[in-house]
């Protein structure tokens, strides 16, 4: 049970890194170049663990890389840039929580993971916490600072909506296109070190937005101190040990187990909104936390308890011939 306490807190590093992204993406970086957004976040990151690990794609692993650098970096980086610019920090961060459902979904056509009762109850609970949040903000979306809804037009009116629109659009693109790509690395990347796998998809990614950002958007947007130390976070922070964690967790847990830790990322985005940009929160905020806090338990008991309770018969089961077999038989992995 310990071990499994440790990968499920090391996985939890990226939805909390995640969750603070929108923030710092929305307050910090320019409002008017996502593609350059996703390749300045993305090269970096991949560029720098390539150099660190030394290690290239082989055979089918280069057309591998470029599908998986697309749905979780490139299409993904880009959504997420234009949602983070286009709603508010705890909208945005709320609406990709979804992703709980869908990832458990994904997971057991491709990875053959039946959901679990206690895993659909959770996303259920944890779910029914982000629309509480959700509901909330969406009351109040004009907040002040680059990129809020309704900035820079009086607030509201049609403006205000169809920003709503488009934002909410994106996220939920995003979520689409990561849980589906999360699945197939988890799926395809057995064998491969997880910082090698990282880098990989993190340099196709960029890669590919890198011409049609020069084409749609010409030059690199210019970059004054705070944006280079806000991209300085993305790149390191919220994007190579987010997503080298995240991998981890893919590995050690369940899909399932995996995409109810995400639910920690509106719990953080809601959070930072809150104490470091003034946005609203109220009775309904603090009520949809704790449901999105108590969905992740819940969905992670089932896994916590069979790996105590594997341990408990590991030590009543004695040494020697028939016995190990039978406890060989306790500890296989799922």
């Amino acid at each position: 049970m310990e071990a499994k306490w440790r990968w499920m807190l090391l996985t939890a590093v990226a939805p909390v890194a995640w969750g603070s992204n929108y923030f710092v993406t929305r307050w910090f970086l320019p409002d008017d170049a996502p593609l350059w957004g996703a390749v300045l976040r993305a090269l970096p990151a991949g560029l720098l663990l390539l150099a660190v690990m030394r290690e290239r794609p082989r055979g089918d692993w280069w057309w591998k890389s470029a599908v998986l650098g697309i749905l979780n970096v490139g299409a993904f980086f880009v959504l997420i840039y234009a949602a983070s610019q286009l709603l508010p920090t705890s909208t945005a961060s709320t609406l990709m929580a979804t992703s709980a459902a869908v990832l458990m979904l994904v997971a057991w056509p491709l990875l053959g993971e039946r959901p679990r009762a206690a895993g659909v109850v959770g996303a259920l609970v944890g779910i029914s916490g982000v629309v509480l949040m959700l509901a909330a903000t969406s009351t109040g979306v004009v907040a002040d600072g680059p990129g809020a809804i309704g900035a820079g037009s009086g607030g509201g009116g049609s403006g205000g909506g169809g920003r709503l629109g488009l934002g909410v659009a994106a996220s939920l693109g995003a979520m689409a296109m990561s849980s589906v790509g999360f699945v197939l690395t988890k799926k395809w990347g057995g064998g491969i070190r997880v910082l090698s796998l990282t880098s990989w998809q993190l340099v196709a990614g960029g890669l590919a937005v890198l011409p049609v950002a020069l084409l749609l958007e010409g030059a690199p947007p210019p970059l004054d101190g705070p944006a280079l130390a806000g991209f300085g976070y993305v790149s390191l922070v919220a994007t190579a040990l987010a997503f080298a964690a995240w991998f981890t967790g893919l590995r050690h847990l369940p899909a399932g187990s995996v995409g109810l830790i995400g639910l920690l990322n509106p719990v953080t985005g809601v959070l930072l909104g809150t104490l470091l940009a003034g946005e609203p929160f109220g009775p309904a905020q603090a009520v949809g936390t704790v449901l999105v806090l108590g969905g992740v338990l819940i969905g992670q008991h089932p896994l916590l308890h069979r790996g105590a309770r594997v341990k408990g018969m590991r030590r009543d089961v004695p040494s020697g011939g028939a016995g190990d077999t039978a406890s060989d038989r306790v500890a296989s992995p799922n």
